[in-house]
């Protein structure tokens, strides 16, 4: 198995970033705490394993915070999302951030696992912030990953 590296997204990835954005998140748009954000348009970073792309993680900075607002690896267990994950830490200590955060849903355990195992501790809970995201993009489930009701955000952070 060869290691996993990392690049940000060149101009020649584009097409690619909207691809695996419609495809994964089932628009051009991803919505989180009543934001509209185009992931394509934003900073990010690939993960690449014997040239091939495996992985995608966009961010935005403002000012001492980085959030991560979408990730996702192509070969799950591979360690692209760590990856992924340690380039954005250094790529945010870099730009003078002391916070990396982000948000997921409640139902998706996945992720919060992995995060958790990363460092990311859990810092809020929005409630029903989902009704919310609906008017923003109504395309969003009212179930989702194992049958959970589809409700809620949550925040989490490491500090860094």
């Amino acid at each position: 198995m060869t290691a996993i590296a990392t690049r940000p997204v060149e101009p020649g990835d584009r097409g690619w970033v909207e691809g695996l954005i419609r495809e994964r998140w089932g628009a051009d748009v991803v919505v989180a705490h009543g934001q509209i954000y185009r992931p394509a348009d934003l900073s990010g970073l690939v993960a690449v394993d014997a040239g091939q792309r495996v992985g995608l993680l966009t961010y935005r900075v403002d000012g001492a915070a980085c959030e991560i607002v979408t990730l996702d690896s192509l070969r799950p267990g591979s360690g692209a999302g760590t990856a992924l994950i340690e380039a954005v830490r250094r790529t945010a200590l870099d730009a003078g951030c002391s916070r990396l955060w982000l948000i997921t849903t409640n139902d998706n355990l996945h992720a919060l696992g992995f995060y958790q195992r990363r460092g990311f501790a859990l810092v809020a809970v929005h409630r029903n912030a989902l009704e919310r995201s609906r008017e923003l993009k109504p395309g969003i489930p009212l179930v989702g990953e194992n049958r959970i009701p589809l409700r809620d955000e949550i925040e989490l952070e490491t500090l860094i």
